[in-house]
């Protein structure tokens, strides 16, 4: 049985995709502060809890994931703070940075040869924030391009192998990721995307034939919608 990997699995998109790839027949190690064996109660679902922001942290989970014999690895932690660059703080900034492009790029690190070896998928969740630019979203935008460019050069360096890279781009998600936000996704369903949306495009990119990748898959609600809300 193949093993995938996949952070941010307590909630959200991360925990949709953790079902889906579950269902395709892999064992999941699921990633993140808070996830629990209970969340799932499936045999082939493996907890690890671990604060992706730290960099301690992150690097006693590289160092076990290399031990591991890894064929998918799927990047899905992060989080975003939306104000005036000059009103966010410095911890803010550094794990933001951190949590949403140092983090991958070490897992990534981590996990490539067992991934090349194995003919394997990478997949990083990323953001519509990679491909447009919004105000007050400096350093969460910053931090998308930057995994997006990160994952472009990457398809690239390891194009001799039969790795495939992709870059998912989906915009606004009815998760927990609004919760501390000023803003969150509209009411309406064609206004926003689900996480099974995500996990959609997950498996379509797990069941491709294998001399096809899509390297950037964008996805966007059919009509534009947000809710504002006073915090």
């Amino acid at each position: 049985m193949k093993t995938a990997v996949v952070t941010g699995a307590s909630n959200g998109i991360g925990k949709e995709i953790c079902k889906r790839v579950l269902y395709l027949g892999y064992k999941v190690i699921g990633i993140s502060r808070t996830v629990e064996d209970s969340d799932f109660n499936h045999k082939d679902f493996i907890p690890i809890q671990a604060d992706l922001s730290s960099e301690k942290s992150t690097m006693i989970i590289c160092e076990l994931l290399k031990k591991e014999n890894i064929s998918i690895l799927i990047n899905c932690a992060g989080f975003g703070k939306f104000e005036p660059h000059e009103e966010l703080s410095t911890k803010t900034i550094i794990d933001m940075t951190f949590l949403n492009l140092t983090t991958p790029m070490l897992l990534t690190n981590a996990t490539l040869r067992d991934l090349k070896k194995n003919s394997g998928y990478l997949i990083n969740i990323n953001s519509i924030e990679a491909i447009k630019t919004s105000k007050f979203a400096g350093v969460y935008s910053a931090t998308k391009s930057g995994l997006k460019a990160f994952s472009d050069s990457l398809f690239e360096e390891t194009r001799k192998s039969e790795l495939s890279v992709t870059n998912i781009n989906p915009d606004m998600t009815q998760t927990g990721f609004y919760d501390e936000l000023r803003f969150g996704t509209s009411a309406k369903e064609d206004e926003k995307l689900l996480s099974s949306d995500i996990a959609n495009a997950v498996e379509h990119i797990l069941t491709m034939r294998k001399g096809a990748v899509v390297t950037d898959y964008t996805i966007r609600s059919l009509k534009f919608g947000i809710t504002k809300k006073r915090l």
